[in-house]
């Protein structure tokens, strides 16, 4: 991405240590748990910000490719913000094959395939945190591979009176799909499981939970802009549980209609949000 970045592969996973020998990245071998066995966010982050070599820290999901914009990104909002949480949307695309990290235009060719053929998530898809060190002082014991953790670190960063950044339209973060065979239940486990409820409770429920609708700044190609619809972000998530099966029982009555009439039809995705 830039010179001197340090990457800190947290996990114990088979391996993990000779693909960080291999890269030549730090490898922290030893990761809390929870009782199911499952890896807490606080302990990574303590343990990242108390061993890094810069005093700016990114945790980034590990099917996430950043590329060089990330950098160049990171310091116009470092520049303009003390205190700060810089994250974005990010592109789902199929990757089937290996990438050759060796060539010098991987970066171009993987970001216009991430254009062209994948599809950039909406707000509550959150797959990055960049942020000073000494942010997140004081963690729930969260965990990852679960839902709701990264809506709280949004949440946690605004109570704190941190500046949050949505740096979507100048980096392009590569969500590499996958299934979630990692669970017996697959997506809808990792959305309503036994652990899933309990990050729930420990964020400390739905007011505790944001998105990156929720930024404070917008990044943009020429600077920064105020966010305006953070004052309207709160109540779109309690409204559109109620709005949304509404407007699509409306489309469907109306399909038989609109088609008689020769209206365009138009496919909207149902997605899910908090």
């Amino acid at each position: 991405m830039c010179p001197d970045v340090e990457v800190i592969l947290f996990g114990d996973e088979e391996g993990a240590a000779e693909i960080a020998r291999e890269l030549g990245i730090r490898h922290e071998l030893h990761v809390e748990r929870n009782e199911h066995g499952t890896k807490r966010l606080d302990a990574m982050f303590a343990r990242a910000q108390a061993i890094a070599r810069h005093d700016v820290l990114c945790y980034v999901n590990c099917d996430i490719i950043l590329l060089g914009e990330f950098c160049a990104a990171m310091k116009r909002v470092r520049a303009a913000h003390s205190r700060f949480l810089m994250v974005g949307r990010r592109w789902d695309t199929e990757v089937t094959e290996p990438l050759d990290f060796g060539s010098e235009d991987w970066g171009v060719r993987v970001n216009r395939m991430a254009q062209e053929q994948g599809e950039q998530q909406p707000g509550w898809s959150v797959d990055y945190f960049a942020f000073p060190r000494g942010m997140y002082a004081e963690i729930p014991e969260l965990v990852v591979g679960r839902v709701w953790w990264d809506h709280w670190l949004v949440w946690k960063a605004r109570k704190e009176g941190a500046d949050v950044v949505d740096a979507s339209s100048q980096v392009t973060a590569i969500h590499q799909n996958h299934n979630y065979g990692y669970h017996p239940a697959g997506a809808q486990g990792v959305w309503n499981d036994e652990q899933a409820q309990q990050n729930f409770a420990l964020a400390g429920g739905r007011q505790h939970l944001f998105t990156i609708e929720d930024a404070t700044h917008i990044l943009t190609a020429s600077g920064e802009r105020g966010n305006l619809w953070r004052f309207g972000a709160p109540y779109w998530r309690y409204l559109r549980p109620k709005i949304v099966p509404t407007w699509f029982a409306i489309l469907d009555a109306t399909r038989p209609l609109r088609s008689a009439m020769g209206l365009r039809t138009v496919t909207l995705r149902r997605s899910r949000g908090i």
